[in-house]
């Protein structure tokens, strides 16, 4: 495998162990991954105030945001896509007429626009060590790259095919993230990888949520940690040890790339 690869790494139960932590064996991989002149990545659903320790720690020069919304290579941003104003407005009255907590995600901030249930709220984001944002109001000329709708799986059929700009992701039994219909993290991958001119066989996704899916499905090798769930695994190529058990690091050695 000499060629030179696009790895991209989930960063919430991949990247991170248990304990939100990166583990040695992850960052010596990275560390020998770039010397070894690979392309490397972040691919995460958080925005860019959410995964900035993560950016800073790891050195991580490159990094997909919010699903895919977001790409910027040597700290640049590449790519942008947005939640169409019309459809997040009609899609923000349905949730709070079933009393559906919403937020809306900046690149660098966020904000929830209502009340309803704080507790739901703040199990949702405390589960990945964020906490529930400042109550604020949906303004006109802000950009926003994802939306968060507060609800189970019960509530899935209301929304599910029924708003044809957004694709709805859960990442948490109590959560989903609102994200463009066209948008995701494989498909700003390949885009990246159309840029540097580096061909899908030699993709390789790390991940270990359901809106880790689709990359592992599209990339050249989709690597699934040993944490992640069944249906993720499903569409792995290779799965590995678990995040709080050097997962990266051996999956790259099975690979041959450390």
């Amino acid at each position: 495998m000499g060629s030179r690869k696009l790895l991209a790494f989930d960063i919430d139960g991949t990247m991170l162990d248990s304990n939100k932590r990166p583990l040695e064996s992850t960052v010596e991989a990275l560390k020998a991954l770039r010397e070894a002149g690979h392309f490397v990545t972040i691919a995460t659903g958080r925005s860019r105030y959410l995964a900035e320790t993560v950016i800073r720690e790891l050195d991580f020069e490159n990094y997909i945001l919010c699903n895919g919304a977001a790409a910027f290579l040597n700290h640049q941003q590449v790519f942008k896509q947005t939640l169409a104003t019309d459809g997040l407005q009609q899609l923000i009255e349905a949730c709070h007429g079933l009393q559906i907590d919403t937020s809306l995600i900046h690149l660098d901030s966020s904000k929830r626009l209502t009340s309803f249930d704080m507790g739901k709220m703040e199990e949702a984001m405390t589960s990945f060590g964020s906490q529930a944002s400042e109550l604020g109001e949906l303004g006109s000329g802000e950009d926003v790259y994802q939306a968060l709708a507060y609800f189970d799986s019960s509530f899935d059929h209301l929304f599910e095919g029924k708003y044809p700009d957004f694709n709805f992701v859960r990442w948490h039994e109590k959560c989903v993230d609102v994200v463009p219909t066209s948008g995701s993290k494989a498909r700003t991958i390949l885009n990246l990888a159309d840029r540097l001119s580096i061909p899908r066989e030699d993709i390789i996704g790390f991940g270990d949520g359901l809106n880790d899916r689709e990359m592992l499905r599209e990339a050249g090798i989709g690597v699934a940690m040993g944490n992640a769930l069944d249906i993720v695994k499903q569409e792995a190529d290779i799965v590995t040890k678990d995040n709080n058990n050097d997962g990266i690091w051996h999956a790259l050695q099975e690979l041959k790339l450390i």
